[in-house]
């Protein structure tokens, strides 16, 4: 990232005296002969040339021509940057982020990108943004990292445009707005962002921001569907198992249902469990069932813990085990929300249910694997 981007903005108009020597060195670089860039560079950083200096930082951040060494870059990133030279302040403040040179220090960092970005780095505007966005370095601060994000976003960033309609979908420092939200996806969409298609493909699916149009909602989770999103595969596969804007098809779904869950899609695994327990769209298959209600519980998605205890409890598609049962009853049951009364409800009387068939021993077992049990990463 450092030398696509850094030696690219180095490439600025300079003196005619010195731009000669400094187009031969860029050209010696770009063709591969590092000994004569490096020599080049050298001589006109020495001089005082900013472009030179960045080229020298750069060859040394990759040890192209000369042994990598972090400590040399960050020399000449440095002094480029005291001129003023917005791509090396960009770079010397990813060097103190990422430790390389120097200790690292969220304060210069800050101090690095803030430069670089107020004379319009969008790449330094964008990391500033995701500091005050996580709160690295600096206090959480919604409304700063919206400020930086959407300076990006105006450049036509995609992926600034995504997290710009995010926050408006999500109200994050600024006043929730789904007109708005819809606005920034589909910059981000029309540019072939996957994830701003996705979430495009929902406000249309159900009519934030936008009038409900199931054709539109289609045409978006299609497009990043097929780039590989796992959110919109797993989209796609609802809409064709529950017939929305198009005809029901259980076969697509459970098709489209595989690739996200092929990726731990947590809610295609839960579906795909239901279909194979069902038999809708596939030949019925318990194990299979089971199969996937595992990858779905093993990701703490209450559903699918409660489905994978009632087979166990069942003896369908697996051993009857009274013992995993009551273990996957009872980590359904902590983990409904307060939303879910109905289904924690249930949960509940299950467990207990599984419980009056078990001795106290296994009752004991089943509530320590629960207890040691953790989340798949």
């Amino acid at each position: 990232m450092i030398a696509s981007t850094v030696l690219a903005l180095a490439l600025l108009s300079a003196p005619a005296a010195e731009a000669q020597t400094f187009e031969e060195a860029k050209a010696a670089y770009e063709r591969g002969d590092y000994a004569v860039a490096f020599d080049s560079f050298r001589t006109l950083a020495e001089q005082g040339h900013v472009r030179a200096q960045v080229g020298l930082g750069v060859m040394y951040a990759r040890g192209k021509g000369v042994p990598q060494n972090d400590v040399e870059a960050v020399r000449w990133f440095r002094r480029a940057a005291e001129q003023g030279d917005a791509g090396a302040q960009y770079s010397l403040g990813l060097m103190y982020e990422t430790g390389r040179g120097v200790p690292q220090d969220y304060i210069e960092v800050m101090r690095w990108y803030r430069r670089a970005a107020k004379q319009g780095h969008a790449l330094a505007q964008f990391n500033l943004g995701h500091m005050y966005y996580d709160g690295r370095g600096v206090p959480q601060d919604y409304t700063e990292a919206l400020h930086w994000f959407r300076r990006v976003a105006e450049q036509g960033d995609a992926g600034a445009q995504y997290i710009v309609g995010s926050m408006y979908h999500n109200g994050e420092g600024v006043q929730q707005d789904d007109a708005e939200a819809a606005y920034w996806y589909r910059r981000a969409a029309e540019q072939g962002d996957a994830e701003g298609q996705t979430n495009l493909g929902y406000m249309y699916a159900q009519g934030r921001g936008v009038s409900q149009d199931y054709t539109e909602a289609m045409r978006w989770y299609r497009r990043a569907a097929e780039q590989g999103d796992a959110l919109a595969q797993y989209s796609l596969g609802l809409m064709y198992d529950k017939g929305d804007g198009v005809p029901e098809d259980d076969a697509e779904a459970v098709r489209w249902y595989h690739r996200a869950a092929d990726q731990g899609n947590v809610y295609a695994q839960y579906s795909l469990g239901i279909m194979y327990g069902e038999g809708d769209g596939v030949s019925q298959d318990g194990a299979e069932a089971v199969r996937y209600f595992r990858q779905a519980a093993e990701q703490s998605e209450a559903r699918a813990q409660f489905n994978l205890g009632t087979m166990y409890a069942k003896g369908e598609g697996v051993l009857q085990d009274y013992v995993q049962a009551h273990k996957w009853f009872n980590l359904a049951a902590s983990r409904f929300s307060s939303f879910e009364r109905k289904l924690r409800d249930r949960a509940v009387r299950a467990r207990k249910e599984v419980a009056s068939r078990m001795t106290l021993e296994q009752i004991a077992e089943a509530r320590r694997l629960a207890r040691e049990w953790e989340p798949a990463q």
